[in-house]
């Protein structure tokens, strides 16, 4: 399917993912838990997730559009989603489970990137942050679903049929916005100001990755392998929106977030996420 189409700027997504209760059992049935040097690799992937799936829920009853209200918010939960899957499956070293990783450990614990963290701002932030993720998460699960490790390999044949339907509200609604009126087109090129200096922290090779690289060969995708396919297709959508792609440099000390330093605003969405589960640990529904 084409990067740039001529669709609606709005879709639902399948909604097949993977379940973390299916995550589980496919552990408990294979006997398959992960390798402390896969879960630390895992877990950076899942807590970009998280921290995504919080930031686009705050759009829901807040969006341009009624639709895209429903849209946001089933995006968000479609990353929410593979955040799930991905805990459970990293939990599994460490005999914790996915509440335990995302309610129960501080701010600095966490190794999101400062793209996922930043601040929504106006709807055309949001589409610039979104495109950028969505591109990114596409190339990173294509290529996991070939995964020498059988769970993950699992997880991201999944999460890629989602991730498809993300990238393509993305792209139109960029396209929308940027061959729209002269202040959406304004509004979406400053969104890419805003969100490109973090884009090149997300390709960054951690230690995490390399220890897992270490580990399992072929277990896991070096992120700095995906870069020049996610710029190519990032160009191709900004220039066929009529926008520029920006120049700006990238945030200094890539991998900042990733080795438990963090922007200010993560520990802000933190906190307010883990609010109620530490108030009231255990309780249940």
């Amino acid at each position: 399917m084409s990067i740039v189409s001529t669709d609606s700027a709005t879709h639902m997504s399948v909604g097949d993912a993977i379940t973390a209760e299916q995550v589980t059992e496919m552990i408990a049935g294979t006997g398959q838990t992960a390798a402390p040097e896969i879960a630390d690799y895992t877990l950076q992937l899942a807590d970009d997730s998280l921290i995504l799936s919080q930031r686009l829920g705050w759009w829901i009853s807040r969006a341009p559009e009624m639709e895209e209200d429903v849209a946001l918010g089933n995006i968000a939960l479609d990353i929410l989603g593979h955040a799930r899957f991905l805990y459970t499956y990293a939990g599994s070293a460490w005999g914790k489970t996915e509440d335990d990783l995302a309610y129960f450990r501080e701010e600095e614990d966490f190794r999101s990137s400062r793209l996922v963290e930043q601040p929504n701002g106006d709807f055309g932030h949001t589409i610039a942050r979104q495109l950028i993720f969505s591109l990114y998460a596409g190339e990173l699960y294509t290529r996991l679903s070939s995964s020498t490790d059988a769970m993950l390999a699992a997880i991201a044949d999944k999460a890629v049929k989602e991730v498809s339907y993300h990238i393509d509200h993305a792209v139109q609604w960029m396209l929308r916005l940027g061959l729209g009126t002269g202040e959406s087109h304004r509004r979406v090129q400053a969104g890419l100001e805003s969100m490109w200096p973090y884009k090149d922290e997300l390709f960054v090779d951690t230690a995490a990755v390399d220890r897992a690289e270490a580990a399992s060969p072929g277990a896991v995708v070096r992120p700095s392998e995906l870069r020049e396919a996610v710029d190519a297709h990032l160009s191709t959508v900004i220039e066929k929106a009529g926008l520029s792609v920006p120049t700006v440099p990238a945030a200094a000390d890539l991998g900042y977030a990733r080795t438990g330093r963090f922007s200010e605003h993560r520990g802000y969405l933190v906190t307010e996420m883990q609010s109620l589960a530490r108030q009231h640990p255990g309780a249940t529904w």
